[in-house]
């Protein structure tokens, strides 16, 4: 994801911080600040760390049970609303995604027993619901917060964690596209009434959740829609076959003039030999040009990309796209066939959509 930085590893996973994190800690810190003081706002920052480290425990809890049938989570982003944890994958098996579906919020309600059972956290009405955060309230209001959390995860509506569980349980009645589409419906309208009461309430988080919501909901059913179509075709239906090439000894200022004179956003980069060295994007010859390397040699900006064969599935491209540039396609002796895209996938669909 742009705009987060890695933090470390736990798990198998890499934890990210979105950037934006940080200028909600800054908000929050310098509100309370202006508020109620400095040792408020401390205990204030304090307590949204503790927060989102729960937040954090809730994703591992998607990515642990995941690991469990075989599906890694290369990252976990932790972002200003909430952690997004990006598995490979998500389980087709009803049983399989209700179990990932439910960990998350199972670790939440685990942090809630601790809180108040073991660590005893007070329950006075006063220390749940008042705004001020002090050393002796905050283990209460943490403890409710995670039961809140767990509690919303479970509204039976995309992409909430019972919004899964609904879509899981939908597939034993009808196909999983359908059963996206009606979860997702869910919730657009969950989002929409977030979306109004945040505006009666003047809670401008509030609607940015729900404005969340809404797109997440919208772009797992288009995803689903998507990969549906993707199992009745192969790499060759939607590779690229038309393209220039450029060499690794190529200049960055060749590569910007062939970015001009074509509508191409990569270039395949093929060795003396033909074969595939890797791929220069749009985006590292614009860098390089910024940085003044306009006589830097193209193989020492490109990039190396998956490969597939002709009869590969779309469906196993797609996960090869991942966060890369492209897919190449490649012959039995290594020559380059073609490549495959995620925008040309995307105007794949549409018109194998327009067919059906």
């Amino acid at each position: 994801m742009s705009w987060s930085f890695p933090i470390g590893r736990l798990f198998g996973s890499q934890l990210r911080v979105h950037a934006t994190f940080f200028l909600l800690l800054a908000f929050i810190g310098a509100s309370t600040w202006s508020e109620s003081g400095p040792e408020a706002a401390l205990w204030t920052v304090v307590f949204v760390l503790l927060l989102f480290a729960c937040v954090v425990a809730h994703e591992f809890g998607h990515a642990l049970m995941a690991r469990r049938f075989g599906i890694r989570t290369p990252d976990i982003t932790l972002l200003p609303i909430g952690g997004l944890a990006r598995l490979e994958r998500m389980p087709e098996k009803p049983g399989q995604e209700i179990l990932v579906a439910l960990a998350g919020p199972a670790v939440n309600v685990v942090i809630w027993l601790i809180l108040t059972l073991v660590l005893s956290a007070p329950t006075e009405t006063e220390q749940l619901t008042g705004t001020a955060i002090s050393p002796s309230t905050l283990p209460a209001q943490l403890a409710t917060l995670n039961l809140v959390l767990a509690i919303f995860n479970l509204i039976p509506a995309f992409p909430m964690d019972g919004g899964r569980v609904l879509r899981a349980v939908l597939t034993l009645f009808t196909d999983r596209v359908r059963a996206t589409r009606i979860a997702a419906g869910a919730g657009q309208m969950v989002a929409f009434l977030m979306a109004a009461t945040g505006f009666m309430s003047g809670n401008l988080m509030l609607v940015l959740i729900a404005g969340f919501i809404f797109f997440a909901a919208s772009g797992e059913s288009a995803d689903v829609a998507m990969r549906d179509v993707a199992r009745k075709l192969m790499a060759r239906d939607a590779m690229i076959t038309e393209y220039e090439v450029l060499r690794p000894d190529d200049l960055i200022s060749l590569a910007a003039t062939t970015l001009i004179r074509t509508t191409q956003h990569e270039f395949p980069v093929l060795d003396m030999q033909g074969h595939l060295a890797g791929f220069l994007t749009r985006e590292a010859l614009f860098h390089a040009m910024a940085e003044g390397a306009s006589d830097t040699r193209v193989g020492n900006v490109m990039q190396s990309v998956p490969s597939a064969t002709l009869t590969d599935g779309l469906e196993m491209i797609l996960e090869r796209l991942g966060t890369g540039p492209a897919v190449a396609v490649l012959d039995r002796e290594g020559y380059l066939l073609g490549y495959i895209t995620r925008e040309n996938v995307g105007e794949l669909m549409v018109i194998a959509n327009a067919r059906r």
